[in-house]
């Protein structure tokens, strides 16, 4: 019996530190990328909102202030009447606003509209400050019916899964042609005046008496 426990006593401080070792070393911050669904999830009356993320520039680098920046979502309705996503807010002056490409998004009774990319439907315009993955956004959806929903939106680099997503378009005005100088006329028309006669005339002679 004695030498079963110690057996099984050895066999345990073998084993614990191994499984130990492999937990270090699978989670690993090297490791540890950011998974497909690590975006925002809620439900609201029925709406279903979908790993919700703002996309961020590569890793080590950032979008500049005045900026704007794309976001990506997937949507499932799952009432039996449509609804649709009519307005996209920011809550915590990130941004000065937010815009959904088209307008109003409707939303099928019973099905998913999916806003996940490459190219961006909503977008948040002029930022207010330099962004970088790791931030939070506070942003509200509002439905036609639904009503509004507010989140916290992480912030996401366009790295690893979100690499081939498209980064909003800049809204910097393209400056307007500059309209070409007005031609000078040649030389405007003076008038000749009223015509002078060419000869004066003589007067007839008088006849004598």
């Amino acid at each position: 019996m004695i030498r079963k426990s110690l057996l099984a006593g050895a066999v345990a401080m073998l084993v614990v530190p191994a499984l130990a070792g492999c937990e270090a070393g699978l989670n690993a911050p090297t490791l540890e990328f950011h998974s497909a669904s690590s975006g925002a999830h809620t439900v609201v009356n029925g709406i279903t909102v979908n790993n919700m993320y703002v996309l961020a520039a590569p890793v080590g680098s950032s979008l500049p202030a005045g900026s704007n920046a794309s976001v990506f979502l997937g949507l499932y309705n799952n009432g039996n009447s449509a609804d649709s996503l009519v307005g996209v807010s920011v809550a915590d002056g990130s941004a000065k606003g937010a815009t959904i490409d088209g307008g109003a998004i409707g939303l099928p009774a019973n099905s998913s509209v999916n806003l996940t990319g490459p190219e961006p439907k909503v977008v948040l315009t002029g930022l207010a400050k330099p962004l970088t993955a790791g931030a939070d956004i506070d942003i509200v959806l509002t439905f036609q019916q639904a009503g509004q929903v507010e989140l916290d939106v992480p912030v996401e680099p366009q790295s690893f899964y979100y690499e081939n997503n498209s980064q909003a378009p800049s809204s910097t005005p393209t400056p307007s042609a500059t309209p070409s100088a007005t031609g000078t006329p040649s030389g405007s028309a003076t008038p000749s005046g009223p015509a002078t006669p060419s000869t004066t005339p003589t007067p007839s002679t008088t006849p004598t008496q």
